[in-house]
């Protein structure tokens, strides 16, 4: 583990770090990124398995990922940072030279060259006095032609596009060539992402994750400096800032009292650049965020991690999670991929004196005590409880678009995620999903969810939400799970089966879930399962039917209201989630009859509360706390569709 200096609890009392924290996990990383640098220091060659887009693409990232780092370092402290200025600026006149024998992948020869360049622009700006200033003319023409071939060319229809919209504002600004055409179209693809709440879809699809922060607004605030005092840009720049605060008032609701942010979505080795959004925010300096309050979320996201392992003691930041667990990663992870964990750093480019590193700390929503919020873009509902950990209940997110009959996405399509739990990502439990799942079992295949029609999300008083879907049961029946870019694109034979509607109201640690399986498609021997949440932890353990206990931490599930259990059990498994220890998973499984309501209690929380579930009686819940809920779970879908028939 990294030294770092003592905590300060009077400046930053919840999570005890200072900026000289942060310094010391930057320095880390560079210094170990130092080590491993090539002759020219052009390339980072860390060592390990190579990832899927090859060596060339594994050593350019770990420069352009660790330049941006350094770029943070440098420009916060410019006077102290000459040595870290000169090994940079020596590496880009290395890398952007086509005859050197160190040179980087160029952008027309590999499209991930178009991610990393723009890592390359955002460094180049933030160093301008500095490491820009080193280069000799011919270094600085030669990174004018490097950069110049994004010019025009294909970026995949997503976050990539502000790819080219950073590098094209830095050519202008040091006299090189740039498009209008491509800044509109760009402009006018991402202005079609935008959704109410801030929020941004990250392409065609519901693809909501980790992206809607890590790049989606945290992008346009490096772009608002480079544009600043350009008329023209004033009203998006505007937008964007708004569009960022709205976005981090559903966003500080996701992180756990530990720091812990959300484990879904793809990309998850990048770790702490979930800190992202939350240092744009005080980047920008017109956030009406508290400054001690987007340094709690950052600092706290950070040393969750620091504290268990990443970075390592010799500054590397491995495939994996809190350790090494290439599992975690995507077909185009590599050994300099988790150095976008360095986008969760651009706090340190703010001076000592900034208000972000003055201010006290002040508490996240889960640091004020329990909640629950309705959170409509990605289809969420949020409750934070008073152990600390934050999870969603998932009827919006798929990374699918409706109708659509693909296999479920581990990282996306589950029912639940949360901040304290992993989904299993092993091959055989991606492919036959148990954990987080409402499925029918067809000669013991699970059917999956994916392209689902999202119903509305909601609050119905302050303390419970509700939310729904309904999905056409389909089964990938010869789908067999290999790496890929966080879901899986099958082209093989699928079974179609009937329509299940799912409808949950949550409130603290519970979830009451109803199940009606519609009746055209069912068969005779179809049997309805219910998977909970996956529990990890090095003493987790099988507690009863259905429930499974850790010392932190419980997961059951029960049959409420009548519904009458065929089987239960507890699935306990080795190495299925990064996350360290034992994983299990509780399960229920009943006879669907066909139209009727089927009625279950989801829990993860506080062992002692499992054993406490909610009550259904007719259209009454009533709630461990002594609270009650009336209602109908018919309501929410009486203007449901059906779901399409991708056949018809």
């Amino acid at each position: 583990m990294i030294t770092l200096p003592d905590d300060d609890r009077t400046l930053s009392p919840y999570t005890g770090w200072t900026r000289d924290h942060w310094i010391a996990v930057a320095d880390a990383i560079l210094d170990g990124a130092a080590r491993h640098a090539s002759p020219s220091q052009s390339l980072i060659r860390y060592p390990g398995t190579p990832g899927g887009l090859g060596r060339d693409i594994d050593h350019l990232e770990g420069f352009t990922r660790t330049f941006m780092l350094a770029a943070f370092r440098i420009a916060g402290e410019p006077e102290g940072t000459q040595p870290l200025a000169e090994r940079y600026a020596r590496g880009i006149a290395s890398g952007v030279d086509r005859h050197h024998p160190e040179r980087w992948t160029r952008l027309d020869e590999h499209p991930q060259a178009k991610v990393e360049a723009a890592a390359l622009a955002v460094g180049l700006h933030l160093t301008r006095d500095t490491v820009w200033a080193r280069l000799d003319e011919r270094a600085r023409e030669q990174t004018i032609d490097y950069l110049s071939t994004s010019i025009g060319a294909h970026y995949w229809p997503n976050n990539w596009v502000w790819f080219r919209i950073i590098v094209s504002h830095l050519l202008e600004s040091v006299g090189g060539p740039f498009s209008l055409e491509d800044r509109a179209d760009d402009f006018a693809l991402l202005d079609s992402f935008d959704l109410p709440g801030g929020w941004s879809v990250d392409g065609v699809g519901r693809n909501f994750d980790h992206y809607c922060g890590w790049a989606l607004p945290f992008y346009p605030m490096i772009w608002a400096q480079l544009v600043e005092g350009d008329p023209q840009y004033a009203e998006r720049v505007a937008r964007y800032r708004r569009r960022l605060d709205d976005y981090l008032d559903d966003a500080l609701h996701l992180i756990g009292a530990d720091g812990g942010p959300l484990i879904q979505g793809r990309s998850l080795t990048y770790r702490f650049a979930t800190a992202a959004p939350a240092w744009a925010a005080a980047f920008h300096g017109t956030s009406r965020h508290d400054p001690g309050l987007l340094r709690r979320a950052a600092s706290g996201q950070v040393r969750h991690f620091v504290d268990r392992g990443a970075p390592d003691a010799d500054g590397i930041l491995t495939l994996g999670w809190h350790g090494e667990w290439r599992r975690i990663a995507q077909n185009y992870s590599g050994l300099g991929s988790p150095y976008w964990a360095s986008k969760g750093m651009l706090g340190i480019a703010l001076p000592p004196d900034h208000a972000a590193w003055t201010a006290p700390e002040q508490p996240l929503p889960i640091d004020r005590g329990p909640f629950t919020r309705a959170i409509s873009a990605p289809g969420w509902l949020a409750a934070g409880t008073a152990d600390g950990v934050v999870r969603i209940v998932n009827h919006g997110t798929d990374h699918r678009v409706e109708g659509t009959t693909q296999p479920d996405a581990a990282v996306y399509a589950k029912f639940g995620y949360s901040t304290a739990t992993a989904p299993t990502l092993d091959a055989a439990s991606v492919s036959a999903p148990l954990d987080g799942t409402v499925a029918l079992l067809r000669e013991a295949l699970p059917s999956h969810r994916s392209g689902f029609i999202a119903g509305p999300v909601l609050a119905l008083d302050e303390s419970t939400i509700t939310g729904s879907s309904r999905s056409r049961a389909h089964w990938p029946v010869d789908f067999s799970f290999v790496p890929d870019h966080g879901v899986s694109d099958y082209e093989g034979r699928t079974l179609l089966g009937p329509e299940v509607d799912t409808v949950s109201v949550v409130r603290g640690a519970w979830e009451v879930r109803f199940v009606r399986v519609h009746g055209e498609g069912l068969e005779p021997t179809d049997v309805l399962r219910i998977g909970g949440w996956a529990l990890t932890a090095p003493d987790a353990t099988a507690t009863g039917e259905a429930w499974a206990t850790s010392a932190r931490l419980a997961s059951r599930v029960v049959a409420l209201g009548g519904t009458a259990s065929l089987s239960s059990g507890v699935r306990e498994q080795d190495d299925v989630t990064p996350l360290e220890g034992r994983t299990a998973v509780p399960w229920i499984t009943v006879a669907p009859s066909a139209g009727e309501w089927h009625v279950f209690g989801i829990q993860l929380g506080e062992p002692a509360a499992a054993g406490h579930p909610p009550t259904v009686l007719g259209d009454l819940i009533t709630w461990p706390d002594g609270g009650s809920t009336v209602f109908d779970p018919a309501s929410p879908l009486e203007t449901t569709p059906p779901a399409r028939d991708p056949a018809r």
